[in-house]
């Protein structure tokens, strides 16, 4: 079980404000804002390159925890400036022809499906988003019917940015397997406050960021790619970090998962990451999601008993993200009357997951996201203030 208080007393945030956008970016706990200025501080005292070798056990951390934490091997983890940026190397490192087929989510997140778009006027190839099931997430059963010789990737977002669902990953990844499929999971959201492994969901490449749930700093993120598909997939632009210069007209890609890094790197960051990934494995991911789940679980009913408000999550299985609408409330009005308040939310908009919103005819909707060092009071208090708004 999780120990809340002593969860509390190494997020110095927790002292400042009720944090409930965690989903965004997490309060670092103590060891992880160390560990980053530490290393500033290092980088100030003895020049940047020389701070790189004398801390580089905690740099080269990074890969070892992180594989850990996915239940993968370091060769196949690769540091990235956000969950974007890693997304985007594998993706665009795919070798999309004319005439083939991506399949997606309904509620694909934004900066993917722009990706998507760009690729079809590119290449002419098409994004098939796979119908919801009952509980409106991935139908899996779709998925399998939609599955044929044309089909080139399988690329799902695990937990949408717009609602608590977590997309059922290893029933589709068992789908991909069965086809021989390659498979890329956005796990953005997902990656801290749940187990991901892996093996168990059959992905062939996952997406993560620092600064949500790991509690990690931002600008950070990584990219695991499976061994067996690594020299099937050249990243879009490449430095001397990602491959060497053999021949004045040759060069050859590293081997390992290093190809999609680039030579420059926020190395303070870095640490930081390593840092907050073994942080949340000190504590351990069921633990923690157990406590996140059991909150997000609680948060939903306490809003569904006020009048004028829709929570709007969907999905068999939920998380720590709860999003809803206030009749007469703006989304941005209510998340700046509640900062007001020392209370942080944050809106997420339409646009942010269009063929979901538009399917379901939503509004910008509030969005509140848990973690393990919230306590049931600041759920009181968001409970509250949001009945108190729901009145006015």
């Amino acid at each position: 079980m999780i120990d809340v208080a002593r969860a509390r007393r190494e997020t110095p945030g927790c002292q400042y404000v009720t944090h409930l956008n965690n989903a965004g970016s997490s309060l670092p706990p103590q060891p992880v804002l160390d560990a980053v200025v530490g290393h500033l501080e290092l980088e100030a005292r003895v020049g940047g390159y020389e701070a790189h070798e004398q801390n580089e056990p905690a740099i080269e951390r990074f890969y070892g925890a992180a594989a850990k934490l996915l239940g993968a091997h370091p060769e196949e983890i690769a540091f990235a400036s956000s969950a974007t940026r890693a997304w985007d190397m594998a993706f665009y490192g795919f070798p999309f022809e004319r005439g083939d087929r991506i399949l997606t989510a309904v509620a694909e997140y934004i900066s993917n499906y722009i990706a998507y778009i760009q690729v079809a006027e590119r290449a002419g190839v098409e994004v098939v988003p796979v119908p919801n099931d009952e509980y409106g997430q991935v139908s899996v059963d779709s998925l399998r019917q939609l599955v044929d010789e044309r089909v080139k990737l399988i690329a799902i977002t695990h937990v949408p940015t717009n609602g608590g669902l977590v997309n059922p990953a290893a029933e589709i990844g068992a789908v991909a397997r069965e086809a021989g499929i390659p498979y890329l999971l956005d796990a953005c959201q997902s990656v801290g406050q749940l187990p991901v492994d892996v093996e168990e969901i059959g992905c062939d490449v996952l997406s993560a960021t620092g600064r949500k749930y790991l509690r990690g700093p931002r600008g950070t993120g990584f990219l695991y790619v499976r061994s067996s598909l690594l020299g099937r997939l050249e990243p879009p632009f490449l430095d001397m970090r990602a491959a060497d210069w053999v021949e004045p007209d040759r060069y050859e890609l590293r081997p390992d998962a290093i190809r999609f890094e680039e030579w420059e790197q926020a190395y303070a960051a870095k640490v930081g990451l390593s840092t907050a990934i073994d942080y949340a494995l000190g504590w351990g991911l069921e633990s923690i999601w157990q406590r996140v789940a059991a909150l997000g679980e609680s948060l939903r009913a306490r809003l569904g008993d006020i009048e004028g408000v829709t929570v709007r999550d969907l999905g068999a299985v939920r998380c720590g993200i709860v999003t809803f609408t206030v009749d007469g409330v703006g989304a941005s009005e209510l998340k700046e009357r509640l900062a007001r308040e020392a209370i942080n939310v944050t809106a997420s908009p339409r646009s942010s997951t269009l063929l979901d919103s538009r399917a379901r005819a939503l509004p910008d909707l509030v969005r509140a996201s848990v973690h393990y060092y919230n306590t049931d009071e600041e759920l009181d208090r968001l409970v509250e203030s949001v009945r108190i708004a729901a009145l006015c």
